[in-house]
C-alpha cells in the first residue's frame, strides 16, 4: 500500500539534497514564495551518494532515500538532464559527466556541438532537444513520490547568455527566440495554477506544489 504523500506548509523544514549551487539557486527561486525552511544537503554536510542509476527517476530516488535516511528529514530530490535527439538522448542522465570532473559546462556545450556536428545535424530540426527533471520525495521511513516536467527546444551554437547554469546557454525553448541562458529567472521559472512554466524544473515543481505545499489553489 502506498504511503499518503506528506503535506507541508510554511514554516515547515525541507532538506534539498543538492550540493549543486546552481541547481540550489534555482530552487530558492522557486520555494520563495511559499514560506517553506530549506536546508541543504551541503549545509548539513552530507556525502554525495553515487548515481549509479541509468534513468532520472533511479538516481533522483538514490539521492533522496540517501538523505532522507542520513537527516531523519523529509528530502526533495532532483535529477535533471538535457536530451538530444540526435545523439540518441545523450547526454541524459549522463548530463553532468560530459561537463567533465570539474564540472566545466563550456565543455560539456562543445562536446554536444562537436558530437552534432560529427553526426552532421546542422540545420534546427535536426538539432531537436529536450530537458527532463525528475523530482522525488523520500521520507525517512523509506516511501518516495515522483514529480516529472520537461521542456522541448533546440540546441543552438554559439552559447548566448551568461544567466542559469549548466547547459541553459545552448537550449532555446519551443516557441522563444531567446536561450535559456539569456533568460532571467522570473521567465524561466514563473508559472500558474493550470499554466506549467517554462523551465522542466518549473514545470516538475508545479506538480510537486500542487501535491503537497499546504493552502495550494
Amino acid at each position: 500500500m502506498t504511503a499518503p504523500i506528506p503535506r507541508l506548509g510554511a514554516g515547515d523544514r525541507l532538506l534539498l539534497a543538492s550540493h549543486n549551487k546552481g541547481k540550489l539557486a534555482e530552487f530558492q527561486d522557486l520555494f520563495e514564495p511559499y514560506g517553506l525552511e530549506i536546508v541543504s544537503a551541503g549545509e548539513l554536510d552530507l556525502s554525495e551518494p553515487e548515481e549509479t542509476g541509468t534513468t532520472f527517476a533511479e538516481n533522483a530516488r538514490i539521492k533522496a532515500h540517501a538523505a532522507a535516511e542520513a537527516s531523519g528529514m523529509l528530502a526533495l530530490s532532483d535529477d535533471s538532464g538535457l536530451c538530444v535527439d540526435a545523439l540518441g538522448g545523450k547526454p541524459g542522465v549522463y548530463t553532468a559527466n560530459w561537463a567533465g570532473p570539474k564540472r566545466d559546462f563550456s565543455l560539456g556545450m562543445r562536446r554536444v556541438e562537436d558530437a552534432l556536428q560529427a553526426a552532421n545535424a546542422t540545420s534546427p530540426a535536426e538539432r531537436r532537444s529536450h530537458f527532463m527533471a525528475t523530482f522525488c520525495l523520500a521520507d525517512p521511513e523509506g516511501n518516495d513520490w515522483l514529480f516529472e516536467g520537461r521542456v522541448d527546444g533546440t540546441i543552438v551554437w554559439p552559447p548566448r547568455g551568461e544567466l542559469g547554469h549548466g547547459f541553459d546557454p545552448v537550449f532555446m525553448p519551443e516557441g522563444y527566440d531567446i536561450t535559456f541562458g539569456q533568460m532571467p529567472a522570473e521567465m524561466k521559472h514563473s508559472w500558474a495554477p493550470g499554466e506549467p512554466g517554462l523551465s522542466h524544473r518549473a514545470r516538475a515543481f508545479a506538480k510537486f506544489v500542487a501535491a503537497v505545499v499546504e493552502d495550494f489553489d
